[in-house]
């Protein structure tokens, strides 16, 4: 497998842990700490705080922040302008903070312009509609939309829509996209 790449105007501190093939792409910012996966992109100007977590094959479009105590699972896409929060209660004025964990689970989409705020985990395989504020958490295989983003139907791990509403997911179901079955609790 390939060594990482990174472009000569990113900055990437001392102590990141950077898997092979992956990709770090113009003017991003990786503090120390961070440790990023196999074969994942980082596009261009991506900022990944100091002790972010990311999994391998990660897809992280261009403008993104990930602040410290988010961890990106394998296969994870976020899309251009996503944001996440750290702090339910940020002051400028004061040193006293406390960083509030999120973690988004294998193969979960967030959408452009998307904004997570911190301590809302994302399940794995979710999707998260563009422009979308994830302001609860998010099951598994859920599709969730808007400003607060509400539940709207269940999504296959290949992102295809297998059922719309809210109700709980069919305990079974076939894709009518890529064949693939699921079943209720199968991450």
């Amino acid at each position: 497998m390939a060594e990482a790449f990174v472009h000569e105007s990113a900055i990437v501190e001392d102590g990141v842990l950077l898997g092979d093939g992956t990709r770090i792409w113009h003017h991003c910012h990786v503090r120390r700490g961070a440790v990023i996966g196999q074969q994942c992109r980082l596009g261009k100007n991506v900022f990944i705080d100091a002790g972010v977590r990311v999994g391998s094959r990660v897809k992280v479009q261009n403008n993104v922040s990930v602040y410290a105590g988010v961890t990106l699972h394998d296969d994870v896409f976020v899309g251009p302008s996503a944001v996440f929060t750290n702090d339910l209660f940020p002051r400028a004025f004061t040193e006293q903070w406390s960083v509030i964990s999120t973690v988004v689970g294998k193969g979960a989409s967030i959408g452009a312009n998307a904004t997570v705020v911190c301590g809302r985990d994302i399940g794995p395989y979710a999707m998260v509609g563009a422009g979308s504020v994830v302001t609860r958490a998010v099951a598994a295989h859920a599709l969730v939309v808007g400003n607060p983003a509400r539940h709207i139907g269940w999504v296959c791990r290949c992102g295809q829509i297998f059922a719309r509403g809210s109700d709980p997911p069919p305990h079974e179901a076939n894709c009518t996209v890529c064949g693939q079955q699921w079943w209720a609790g199968d991450d």
